[in-house]
């Protein structure tokens, strides 16, 4: 699970996009939170059978900088990192 924030908001969006990428394997780790940026690092599922399911980076960070847009507009410095899969 991701860590939590000071920012109920922020922490919704992170929740749910944790689900989404976490429902083909991946998770997602929060590096910072400042006022008015967010860092994360994405670590993609692997999914043999389908490997066009597992959200890419771009689309993770797609995904999350409209749902922040939304939810916390504060947020306008969006960064996702990907790592290796996570096997």
């Amino acid at each position: 699970m991701v860590a939590s924030t000071s920012d109920p908001q922020v922490n919704m969006v992170l929740e749910n996009i944790e689900t989404m990428v976490a429902s083909e394997g991946g998770t997602l780790e929060l590096v910072a939170l400042g006022d008015t940026s967010l860092h994360v690092k994405y670590l993609p599922g692997v999914n043999e059978e389908c490997p066009e399911c597992v959200p890419t980076r771009e689309s993770v960070e797609m995904f999350m900088t409209m749902s922040l847009k939304i939810h916390a507009p504060n947020v306008t410095e969006i960064t996702v990192d990907e790592g290796p899969p996570n096997v």
